[in-house]
């Protein structure tokens, strides 16, 4: 039996540790000649038969001599690992897009035995990826023509050319530009880094004189199934023979057979399968089918086999994207295949990782951007269940035909057979040849969909970002089906989850939507070891995404999970703010899945008590748990959840439920409060009787002092003007000053109040009344009222505090990642604790959550600081706090919001976030401006400790 790639990938094989062939991958050598010859000769002769070259991917290569024409380490021989792209070896010059380098080549030498017994077999050189332009000798005569083309299969015959079972010379040149303009154009010319060498597998296949070239399978989801065979050389071979399998290799159904004719090089066999089980990304069942060349009824020439799954896809003209009859909405972002300290040199372990990230924030698609991906991407999104949009290179300028052709026919041919790919993308952004349009259904008899991203053809308008307004327009009129093949355009911390909730309540419900795609899933930040080993983001061109570019999960990354999860609340309005009052265990949902019902998920359901202050420990404790019946709620319909709370259930402080789906991956997990606030706050705050605070009024400073705790107010404007406790300064002052208008003080009295002390300002200008209050306890009481009118991106009160004493931060509040105003989802109440850092999102730093910016739902915090803790207490809900200004990178376009003066701010409202294109206000209705409405008032108490 064959063991191919795909077969090691889906019996779980570790990466790097396929064998493929029969013979040792990863590796330059097979085993010696006349041991490969003496295990296996027999059978070896009726099946392909693959030896490795290079490594099998990044993560396993093997050394070969290796020469850089110019920039680094240039014009002596050194060694490389392939695969791999020489700039992350010191070789020659980064460049991202646009910079051409027609002067730095790449020159490879290796050595390497084939075994003996190829002799009486046709042997070919396949190259799964090489940029650019790429030239290859075998024992000193070229094997082929020159490639070009960057992110394509290739392959030379060198049968004549090859020595069995002796060391032969392979000798490469690769150029990191074409010298077909063309293909600059379309592959080198794009945003996006550009980077040279044999950065995918090198190998060899050895094939019997008369084979199958390759299968192309069309599985339908009736279980139609229809096998083109494409055969080369001549034999006496005479039949196919067929068997579907499932992946334990038990027959599923009689096998099936076709003759072939005399001169017939592509043979068509066709069965049905009874009641197959049907590929889709919620259910990737997946098949082999085996194909065996036979002369005769016995003699078996060569046998291949695949895997493939039965699904039918279609464009319903008007309507929408249909998989096995099922209309689906297509969740998903562009993926560019880059590692930062490999580039596009990749593994089976790295697209593992990336599936299962898009998987984890609740996606079912992924677009390859700007190019094919890499085979075991492929493999595993068959595996995983994603679906995929693969695409042939063009950004916004294509392939002249001649250039172009060869290139299609590499990609479908290739990637054909994967269930996983729903349309073919002839391009981007204009960088389509129409000419070209035909060729992908020659070779694809799923005859898919053939798409202009970023136009409307085949059905399917893909326009990219579209605003708001205009996404309504088009989805609300009689047209095309619209799927945006890229939309909500991140940059820094902007786009993707910034602006979706509004977009998907569009998006997730109009008829003639069928999804969309974000850009982008990666930060494309590369390791520069001429840096210092800087990670290098190309200013603001490159740090789009999602995901850092070691993969680090931003914010947004949670924001997506929470509204992209197929389990959504069916009135999220009534648990806005916690747990109704009249909740009695009843949750009303929604099942947006579109073939799976709720009744394979769990729920899990958890009473929690929040840490405090004096824990000075995040996080929670479970006073109670258990499990619901998961309801039984068919795709698109809504359903009842019954909790089974145990008596005394409200005495807890919050409640979570937690959805799990029947592969044991959270789905979606929702905390609710049952406390108030201001329940809460009578729990933490001390205010009862003690020694008296004493309060004096001397040089225009009103001092309030307890045993331990010093207030200083500043009697010209009624300010706070510093804090110590024990004798410790702790540096915070200039407050509450409102963040938009004046407060001019026009009244100030202060005096006793039992035993705490008062003092009460009145003031002309937004701010109108504050209050404070030493208590006894040393817990200082601050009430404040404001009066603001009109449209405003954010207003509060805030304070000043020095940014470089603050060491972290301890809140019970959303949590742990900053919000914006289009960007509330995707956050949690709990306890958390997040340290200083200084993160750029997107730029430097890397440290994620960010500690800087707007937290949302805060109910109390504790500022860590050089003098000590520094802990605010909120009676009133809804309450954001600010944590100083967060640093942007270079160029931010619409991904700077606005952040008040001041340090420390506690605020009503806050601004929106845009894009790289868009301001936040074309983004939605949360992107705009928020209404002030005439008075706020708040009640916050501090408290200050070692």
């Amino acid at each position: 039996m064959q063991l191919s790639r795909r077969g090691a990938l889906i019996l779980g094989a570790a990466a790097g540790a396929a064998v493929a062939g029969g013979l040792p991958t990863g590796s330059a050598r097979a085993a010696e000649p006349g041991t490969a010859d003496a295990a296996d000769a027999a059978g070896a002769s009726t099946r392909t038969e693959r030896l490795y070259l290079s490594g099998e991917d990044a993560d396993h290569p093997v050394d070969w001599d290796f020469l850089c024409t110019s920039g680094r380490r240039s014009g002596s021989w050194g060694s490389i690992p392939v695969p791999s792209n020489w700039e992350f070896h010191g070789y020659g010059t980064y460049n991202y897009g646009w910079n051409l380098r027609p002067e730095e080549k790449g020159r490879y030498r290796h050595t390497f035995t084939p075994p003996a017994h190829w002799r009486d077999r046709r042997v070919f050189l396949v190259f799964e990826g090489s940029m650019t332009e790429t030239e290859a000798w075998i024992n000193g005569e070229p094997a082929g023509p020159v490639h070009r083309g960057g992110f394509y299969r290739f392959r030379h015959e060198v049968t004549g050319k090859l020595r069995p079972g002796q060391d032969n010379l392979l000798e490469v040149t690769v150029s990191k530009e074409s010298t077909d303009d063309s293909v600059n154009r379309a592959e080198r010319l794009g945003d996006y880094w550009n980077f040279g060498g044999i950065y995918r597998p090198v190998h060899l296949e050895a094939f019997p004189l008369q084979h199958i070239e390759r299968i192309a399978v069309d599985a339908r989801a009736d279980g139609t199934l229809r096998v083109d065979a494409h055969m080369s050389g001549r034999g006496s071979a005479d039949r196919l023979v067929a068997q579907v399998t499932d992946l334990s290799g038990r027959p599923v159904g009689a096998p099936f057979t076709a003759a072939i004719a005399p001169g017939d090089t592509t043979v068509t066999l066709r069965t049905t399968v009874d009641s197959p089980r049907q590929w889709t990304a919620e259910t990737p069942h997946l098949y082999r089918i085996k194909v065996s060349l036979r002369a005769g009824d016995r003699r078996t020439v060569h046998r291949v086999d695949e895997r493939f799954g039965f699904r039918t896809v279609e464009v319903r003209p008007g309507d929408g994207v249909y998989v096995n009859g099922v209309k689906i909405l297509l969740k998903g972002a562009n993926r560019h295949t880059i590692w930062p300290t490999s580039g596009r040199a990749t593994s089976a372990r790295i697209s593992r990782k990336d599936i299962l990230l898009m998987r984890e924030m609740n996606m079912n698609a992924v677009r390859m951007s700007h190019y094919p991906p890499d085979p075991h991407f492929l493999d595993l999104a068959d595996e995983l269940g994603l679906y995929v949009l693969d695409e042939l290179a063009g950004w916004q300028k294509s392939y002249d035909e001649a250039a172009g052709r060869p290139l299609v026919t590499s990609m479908v041919t290739r990637d054909v057979n994967h269930p996983s790919i729903l349309f073919w993308c002839n391009g981007n952004e204009g960088g389509w040849n129409t000419a070209l349009d035909d060729d992908y259904a020659r070779h694809d008899p799923q005859q898919r969909t053939v798409l202009h991203p970023w136009a409307t053809f085949g059905g399917i308008n893909t326009d990219h970002y579209e605003t708001y307004d205009s996404t309504r327009r088009i989805l609300q009129e009689q047209g095309d089906v619209f799927m945006p093949t890229e939309f909500l355009h991140g940059l820094y911390d902007g786009g993707a989850g910034a602006g979706l909730d509004d977009y998907w309540k569009l998006m997730g419900h109009e008829r003639l939507s069928a999804g969309g795609f974000l850009w982008s899933l990666i930060d494309e930040g590369i390791v520069r070891d001429d840096l210092g080993g800087a990670v290098d983001v190309a200013g603001n061109a490159a740090p789009d995404g999602i995901l850092g570019p070691f993969r680090e999960k931003e914010a947004s990354f949670y924001t997506i999970k929470d509204i992209w999860s197929p389990v959504q609340l069916a009135e999220p309005e009534r648990f806005a703010s916690g747990l109704p009052d009249d909740f009695d265990g009843r949750i009303a949902l929604t099942n947006h899945y579109a073939f799976t019902n709720t009744r394979t998920c769990r729920f899990t359901w958890r009473l929690l008590d929040f840490r405090t202050p004096a824990q000075r420990r995040d996080g929670h404790t479970v006073r109670a748990q258990g499990t619901a019946s998961a309801p039984d709620i068919e795709p698109g319909a809504q359903g009842v959840l019954r909790l089974p709370l145990p008596s005394g259930w409200r005495r807890a402080d919050a409640m979570a439920l937690i959805v799990t789906d029947a592969d044991g991956r959270e789905i979606r997990r929702w905390t609710w409060t049952i406390a108030s606030a201001a329940d809460q706050a009578r729990r933490l705050v001390r205010t009862g009787p003690g020694p008296a605070v004493r309060g004096r009024l001397a040089d225009g400073r009103l001092t309030l002092a307890t045993r331990h705790t010093t207030v200083t107010l500043d009697a010209t404007t009624g300010m706070l003007a510093g804090v110590t406790h024990r004798g410790t300064d702790f540096a915070l002052s200039r407050g509450p000053l409102p963040t938009t208008g004046s407060a001019d003080l026009t009244r100030l009295t202060h005096g006793p109040d039992g035993d705490a002390y008062t003092v009460r300002a009145e003031y002309s200008g937004v701010l109108r009344h504050v209050r404070w209050c030493l208590h006894p306890s040393g817990w200082l009481q601050l009430d404040y009222r404001y009066h603001l009118t009109g449209e405003h991106d954010l207003f509060g009160v805030g304070f000043d505090h020095p940014e470089s004493q603050v060491t972290g931060v301890t809140w019970l509040g959303h949590g742990p990642h900053r919000v914006w105003k289009n960007r509330l989802r995707g956050v949690a109440t709990d306890v958390w604790t997040k340290q200083y850092n200084d993160t750029a999102t997107g730029a430097d730093g890397w440290v994620y959550p960010e500690f800087k910016g707007y937290h949302a739902g805060i109910r109390w915090a504790s500022l860590h600081t050089t003098a000590g803790r520094i802990t605010m207490v909120s009676e009133d809900e809804n309450l954001y706090l600010r944590l100083f200004t967060p640093r942007f990178g270079p160029d931010p376009r619409h991904t700077a919001p606005p952040f008040p003066k001041g340090d420390l701010s506690f605020l009503d409202a806050i601004p929106a976030i845009g894009t790289k294109f868009d301001a936040p206000s074309a983004l939605g209705p949360s992107g705009g401006p928020t209404t002030a409405t005439g008075d706020y008032a708040r009640t916050l108490h501090f408290s200050f400790s070692e």
